[in-house]
């Protein structure tokens, strides 16, 4: 059995052990964030992961607003090989969203800094083909992100350098793929907070455009930060406010 290589998995792994020793039944809720995070000295977010990775093991049913609930036992969850097999891949390979998130914030509010000071005019028009893309979308109700994802390599783009560019581009990809990220989405109802995200992407763009480093960079830290609250929000189950995870405040401006 391979080792699991980061911090919610093995939290994750103690819970499923809680469960699978009896400690709780189908049908039982489990123990606040708070509580879990507490016991286990960690913090709420990798937490949230853990229990984001037994969703999808379908172990738990996580209810917006009620709690975490115990769904199946593990060993109902892993009848067939197919099902194992793609358990443990994931238990291994995936990248939890907040981590992913945080990654994200800190390289992509330098690489808009830095491109405020070598974008183009052709860059210029690809961010607004982009923020069209998203409108459209935005108008059409859409579920697709292509504008979202081709805005933000555009700024990359736009820094001149593609060894810069393509670590933003494996980080689309290490999102597109993870079933992490994808699970944490399924509990977002409408597209209000996409609404807001454009507004962010238009302020990102206005700095760039005055080849402003410092506001572009201030402005991708706040919409990446904005991203992380509303993904905080949607899967909270035990409380409306978080008592703070990764960048609090950006220690790098201020």
């Amino acid at each position: 059995m391979n080792s699991p290589k980061r911090l919610y998995q093995e939290v994750g792994i103690a819970l499923k052990d809680r469960i699978e020793a009896g400690e709780f039944i189908v049908g039982d809720k489990l123990p606040a964030e708070r509580e879990i995070a507490e016991m286990m000295n960690v913090s709420r977010s990798v937490v949230r992961e853990a229990l984001i990775m037994l969703e999808l093991q379908e172990i738990v049913n996580v209810r917006k607003g009620s709690g975490v609930y115990v769904t199946h036992l593990p060993s109902d969850t892993v009848s067939d090989e197919a099902h194992k097999h793609k358990q443990l891949d994931h238990s291994t390979s995936d990248v939890g969203p907040f981590e992913l998130l945080q990654a994200r914030q800190f390289l992509e509010s330098r690489i808009a800094e830095f491109a405020a000071t070598q974008v183009t005019k052709n860059d210029i028009s690809r961010l607004k083909q982009a923020l069209e893309m998203e409108r459209s979308h935005l108008e059409n109700d859409s579920q697709d992100y292509d504008g979202d994802e081709m805005f933000h390599i555009a700024i990359a783009e736009a820094s001149q350098n593609s060894v810069l560019a393509d670590m933003v581009k494996d980080l689309w990809v290490r999102r597109n793929n993870s079933s992490m990220w994808q699970q944490l989405h399924v509990h977002i109802s409408n597209q209000d907070y996409r609404k807001k995200w454009l507004h962010d992407h238009e302020k990102i763009l206005a700095a760039l455009q005055r080849k402003d480093p410092a506001a572009a960079r201030d402005a991708m830290w706040q919409h990446l930060e904005n991203v992380k609250q509303t993904l905080l929000g949607f899967s909270d189950v035990d409380h409306p406010e978080f008592d703070g995870f990764l960048f609090n405040e950006n220690p790098i401006i201020n």
